[in-house]
């Protein structure tokens, strides 16, 4: 299962790069580790399944919480 093995390091990645010092409180980081996410996301639901997809979906968003938290504060905003 290479797709559950590379969502492993994508995890272990964000969490070395959460902790090193950044002047955009990690925005530059987040953006990158979503353009590797969204395909990595894709591989492991055609993979895999889509419960286990929904299962990395979900901690990818407990990884990016802030994108997320900004995503619905403006489609709220936008309705």
């Amino acid at each position: 299962m290479l797709s559950i093995a590379l969502v492993c390091i994508w995890a272990i990645v964000a969490n070395v790069l959460a902790m090193t010092p950044s002047k955009d409180n990690h925005w530059r980081n987040a953006y990158v580790l979503i353009a590797i996410g969204i395909p990595l996301l894709g591989y492991v639901t055609y993979e895999n399944g889509p419960w286990v997809g929904l299962f990395v979906l979900l901690g990818g968003m407990s990884v990016l919480r802030w994108p997320v938290i900004y995503l619905g504060r403006w489609v709220r905003g936008k309705s």
